[in-house]
């Protein structure tokens, strides 16, 4: 369980500016509900200052809290002022957030941005990514210059930090590769594969959750279709740590070949797309 500051529980338990401004300056929508979160700001600006802010928001307890948070920042302070806030100044004023949790400041900095932009007349309510934008993360809908901007801007390290300042990978995993490129890209390390004492496997700075949907996603889509090609299946019975426990099904599980199947096939992909440290064995 995740440890919240008090304020961060006020903030939840008592939300400050909560609804809709009807005749709201700017607009800033961020998030959707298909990603579990999504951010709606709205503030009224007067001679240069924001007089106003309310929010609607669905989410967890720390994306209310933020949002809540935000608002009161925000009131009596000039857009100048006001657009040089960012994710870190949110939770600080809210006494920290848990690491996995900040993608819910970062959320407010992004609906903040988005409200200013549209006050001024240069962008709709909702963000609209350049067709130049590559998305990386297709089940949270996370395009690359949000990736970057993050590790860039909270100076995020692995892919978990990734994860809990973005939410990118949180889902499927099958970004994990394209994470991990970037991550190098923002340090200025470029692209090259070049292998070294140093180099890394698919899975590492993974949350035990993301390597699990990792090694399903290879046994369901690269070995699979392999056995079932020849009347053969299988399934995942067990993860435990590094140890996989599977069961052979159909033409398989009689097949006198089917411990090199396991061994070659099946351990040899998980390996290669996983872990190279993964053993599998049969349950």
């Amino acid at each position: 369980m995740w440890e919240y500051t008090d304020k961060v529980k006020e903030h939840f338990l008592n939300p400050r500016n909560a609804g809709k401004i009807e005749d709201a300056d700017g607009v800033g929508e961020v998030g959707s509900l298909a990603c579990g979160d999504a951010l709606t700001l709205y503030i009224k600006v007067d001679d240069g200052v924001i007089t106003d802010a309310k929010f609607q928001t669905f989410g967890c307890a720390s994306a209310i809290a933020s949002s809540s948070a935000l608002t009161e920042m925000l009131i009596g302070k000039p857009v100048e002022e006001a657009e040089k806030l960012t994710n870190k100044d949110i939770a600080e004023y809210l006494g920290g957030l848990p690491r996995e949790k900040m993608h819910c400041s970062v959320m407010g900095q992004e609906a903040l941005e988005q409200a200013i932009k549209n006050m001024r007349g240069e962008a709709p309510p909702q963000a609209v990514h350049s067709h130049e934008g590559e998305l990386i993360c297709e089940c949270f809908g996370i395009f690359d210059e949000e990736i970057l901007r993050a590790i860039k801007e909270n100076d995020l390290k692995t892919v978990e930090d990734v994860t809990n300042f973005t939410k990118a990978g949180g889902g499927c995993g099958k970004c994990i590769d394209d994470l991990e490129r970037l991550l190098k890209e923002a340090k200025g390390e470029g692209v090259c594969e070049t292998p070294n004492e140093g180099e890394t496997f698919p899975a590492q700075g993974m949350t035990n959750i993301q390597r699990m949907h990792l090694i399903e996603s290879v046994i369901e889509d690269e070995i699979r279709p392999i056995l079932q090609a020849d009347g053969g299946d299988i399934v995942l019975q067990d993860i435990d740590k590094t140890e996989v426990i599977v069961k052979f099904l159909g033409m398989c599980s009689n097949c006198p070949s089917s411990q090199l199947t396991l061994n070659n096939l099946v351990e040899g992909k998980l390996k290669e797309k996983v872990d190279p440290s993964i053993t599998v064995r049969e349950g």
